[in-house]
C-alpha cells in the first residue's frame, strides 16, 4: 500500500482523546501516533469538528481542546476547503450520495492528494471523490488493511 496518502475523519480524532470509547480509544491513539509519521493530511474541517465535539460533550475544557487542535495543526499537513471542494460536496449531497459535510471533508482530502480516509461514518471499502473509505476499527483492534497502510510509510 505504499504511495498512499491518508486522512482521518473527526471520529478518529475524537476517539484518540475519549478514554470512555474503550478499544476505539486505544486504536485511535495508535492511528494518530503512526499517521503523524506518514503522508497524512488532516482537513481543517475535521480539526474544527474535533474542537466542537469535545467541548460540546464536555470531554475537555475549551483551552485544552484548543491546545490539542493546535498540536494537530502543527503535526500534520492541513487542508482547508476550497470553492471547488464545496461545489463538489453540494453536487454529492444534492444527488443523495452522502451528506454535505462528509462530502466536503472527502473532496477537500482528495484535493490534497489523499487516497484513503479512515472513518467509521461512511461505507467501508467504497470510493468517494477518488478517496477510498476504510473503517480502521475492527472487532479485535486495528483492521489488517489499516495496519498495513500505517506501516507502509
Amino acid at each position: 500500500m505504499s504511495g498512499e496518502t491518508l486522512t482521518l475523519d473527526t471520529n478518529v480524532l475524537v476517539y484518540s482523546v475519549d478514554r470512555a470509547a474503550g478499544p476505539r480509544h486505544l486504536i485511535a491513539k495508535d492511528i494518530m501516533l503512526r499517521a503523524a509519521l506518514l503522508p497524512c493530511w488532516l482537513t481543517l474541517q475535521s480539526i474544527s469538528e474535533f474542537y466542537v465535539v469535545v467541548t460540546r460533550k464536555g470531554m475537555m475544557l475549551p483551552e485544552e481542546a484548543k491546545s490539542i487542535a493546535e498540536t494537530m495543526i502543527d503535526l500534520f499537513r492541513v487542508a482547508p476547503p476550497s470553492v471547488a471542494a464545496a461545489r463538489s460536496a453540494l453536487a454529492q449531497a444534492a444527488a443523495g450520495r452522502v451528506s454535505y459535510w462528509d462530502a466536503l471533508l472527502v473532496a477537500t482530502a482528495a484535493e490534497a492528494g489523499c487516497t484513503t480516509i479512515f472513518t467509521e461514518d461512511l461505507s467501508h471499502d467504497t470510493t468517494i471523490s477518488g478517496v477510498r473509505v476504510m473503517n480502521p476499527f475492527g472487532e479485535e483492534g486495528l483492521t489488517p488493511d489499516a495496519a498495513a497502510l500505517l506501516t507502509s510509510g
